[in-house]
């Protein structure tokens, strides 16, 4: 049977209206007119269609080209649950409805900037569906700084940071957008950080990357307007951690390794290191996502938006 996302949204809003005790009152599936995006490249496709994770491929007229709908990244995800269009993966030539600020290598001061742009050219509705996604190069650069600056200092600017985002995000629920902010993942469960602690002795480098995340994703938490209305929080970090500690439940035989043998984003199901799945293995490089891991966190954005009664 064919996926229908009006009837999963219905679905989502009758459980929500169950769970409060029905009432008298109708309660309607949210159903956004327009997707906006802002954070890295978690987030984001190239003008030609391509992520920064394990690309799929397909053969169109003889050759073998990128298929940008094979192993879709978790923005994708939500964008297909409510019939909205990215325009670089446009293969049906829809109307595109949907803006896409996201940057390789965006900080929370770069998402700002994303912000800032959006409102110079027009502002946000209620049918507006933001994703606000970013962190993880702020944990990087902060984690570069040590040992010059102590562990202590680097985590409050991580939280600082996490602040900062949070800010951004409440900015936009306040000029009456409907938003969901996404946690990171760890950067310690990273590649990157099994790396960096067998190549350093002088502290135990993976835990310090656990602990600037932390930082950061409890006083974004802490800090993002809470009337469990406005803005929808999606727990990235919990599902990392459950793919890192369940790794058979889901599905995945390898959780530490990077699966691509070239850069992103050329990386395809081609360009794997020996033995590599892109089905299988959680990084697709030393700190991006593969596709399962997109495809949850994608599912659970999707959940959450249709569940929250903006």
């Amino acid at each position: 049977m064919k996926f229908n996302p009006r009837h999963a949204l219905a679905a989502a809003a009758f459980v929500l209206l169950a769970a409060c005790g029905g009432g008298g009152s109708q309660v309607d599936p949210f159903e956004p007119r327009r997707l906006i995006v802002f954070g890295d490249e978690h987030s984001m496709l190239t003008a030609d269609g391509r992520n920064y994770s394990v690309n799929g491929l397909k053969l169109q007229a003889g050759q073998t080209v990128v298929d940008c709908e094979a192993n879709p990244i978790w923005v994708q995800t939500l964008a297909n649950g409510f019939g909205l269009v990215l325009a670089g993966c446009n293969t049906n030539s829809k109307v595109v409805n949907s803006l896409l600020y996201a940057q390789p290598g965006a900080t929370v001061e770069r998402v700002r900037a994303q912000i800032d742009q959006h409102f110079t050219g027009g502002g946000v509705n209620s049918r507006d569906l933001i994703t606000v996604f970013a962190g993880a190069h702020d944990v990087l650069e902060l984690y570069a700084q040590f040992p010059a600056q102590t562990a202590s200092q680097l985590k409050a600017q991580a939280g600082e940071r996490g602040r900062q985002l949070a800010e951004q995000a409440n900015r936009l629920a306040r000029a009456n957008g409907r938003v969901l902010v996404l946690t990171i993942p760890s950067i310690g469960l990273t590649p990157l950080a099994y790396i960096e602690k067998a190549a350093r002795n002088d502290t135990d480098r993976q835990e310090l990357l656990n602990e600037l995340s932390a930082a950061f994703n409890r006083e974004l938490r802490l800090t993002l307007i809470n009337d469990g209305r406005l803005i929808g929080l999606v727990l990235a970090d919990e599902l990392a951690d459950g793919f890192v500690k369940f790794p058979s439940g889901t599905g995945l035989a390898d959780v530490r390794q990077a699966a691509c043998a070239v850069a992103v984003p050329d990386c395809t199901v081609s360009t794997l290191v020996v033995n590599a799945n892109a089905g299988t293995w959680m990084w697709a490089d030393e700190i991006r996502f593969g596709p399962r891991l997109h495809a949850q966190i994608g599912t659970s954005a999707l959940t959450r938006a249709a569940r929250n009664p903006f």
